[in-house]
């Protein structure tokens, strides 16, 4: 059974910095390409960064410069670095395959960007 967890969320100041971590046990890990999701209030969830089983990465433009995605095979682990961060920020965060899997989402982890 393959289970995702999602850690690291929390309550940040505009400015600061997270990473966030996913665990991923039940798959093999390293074959597949990974994404970090979203969800804000209000909004449809939405892909912010995927990377490619080879590390290829790819962002939106909302994110591109400010977060990092990264994968450890060995781990089977993803991970995504986010910096200079503000309220826009704000959501839900979730991993999943990319294209995502609808069996495979987490409970994810909350970001909260205030002041």
């Amino acid at each position: 059974q393959v289970q995702l967890v999602e850690s690291g969320g929390g309550l940040v100041q505009p400015g600061g910095s997270l990473r966030l971590s996913c665990a991923v046990s039940g798959s093999m890990f390293s074959v597949y390409n990974m994404g970090w999701y979203r969800q804000s209030p209000g909004k449809q969830r939405e892909l912010i960064a995927r990377i490619t089983r080879g590390g290829n990465r790819h962002y939106v433009d909302s994110v591109k410069g400010r977060f990092t995605i990264s994968r450890d095979n060995a781990k089977s682990m993803l991970y995504l670095e986010m910096n200079s961060l503000t309220p826009e920020d704000t959501a839900v965060y979730y991993c999943n395959d990319y294209p995502p899997n609808n069996y495979y989402w987490g409970q994810g982890t909350q970001v909260t960007v205030s002041s």
